[in-house]
């Protein structure tokens, strides 16, 4: 349905995720990966969507000058943001065990922001979800690291992993956002497209 819609653009999927590879497989479309190496890094000051939106844009930007009249870029960024601070992709064990020690029994907010870039337009959105974990003792929290190294996921977790299985207790939003994009809102924005 949505591929017939989007026959006339040229869908660039900038993302290295298997998850997000798999939603748009998912979503029956026809896209192509292409990956440019881009360095995170944002202002200090931004907060929570803030941080996403900034990134995601800034992911596109690597792609100026290079987009063709039909391609539509799409680029995103996720964070768990926990106690006011962005919880990236841990760097090493010491750091995703500090990570999911600091989530366990406590609430924290995934946040992924998306961009959508043509010649003419950039349109950025996100979404947010409230995922709360029980308490997880060191040893389960020792377990996943070395069984499932989350060292690519930001705050240090999967949840469609074990962790997930064991840890999580409640879900208030979109369960494909905290596996890295808010596929409904993605879909939608897609399907209004002219």
């Amino acid at each position: 349905m949505l591929r017939e819609k989007l026959k006339n653009y040229n869908l660039i999927l900038a993302s290295g995720s298997p998850r997000r590879q798999q939603f748009f497989k998912d979503l029956d479309l026809d896209f192509e990966i292409r990956l440019k190496e881009v360095e995170e890094i944002y202002p200090p000051e931004l907060k929570g969507f803030e941080i996403t939106d900034f990134l995601a844009e800034l992911k596109s930007y690597a792609f100026d000058g290079e987009l063709k009249e039909n391609d539509l870029l799409v680029t995103s960024d996720t964070i768990v943001w926990h106690n006011d601070i962005a919880l990236g992709k841990p760097k090493d064990e010491q750091d995703a065990f500090t990570t999911l020690k600091s989530l366990s029994n406590a609430t924290h907010e995934v946040i992924t922001s998306v961009c959508f870039k043509t010649m003419d337009t950039t349109t950025v959105f996100h979404e947010t979800t409230k995922v709360t974990f029980n308490e997880i003792s060191d040893e389960a929290i020792h377990y996943y690291i070395t069984n499932y190294k989350p060292y690519d996921k930001a705050g240090a977790y999967g949840i469609q992993e074990w962790i997930g299985a064991i840890a999580v207790s409640k879900i208030e939003g979109s369960y494909a956002n905290v596996m890295g994009m808010p596929v409904d809102k993605v879909y939608e924005y897609l399907n209004q497209l002219p």
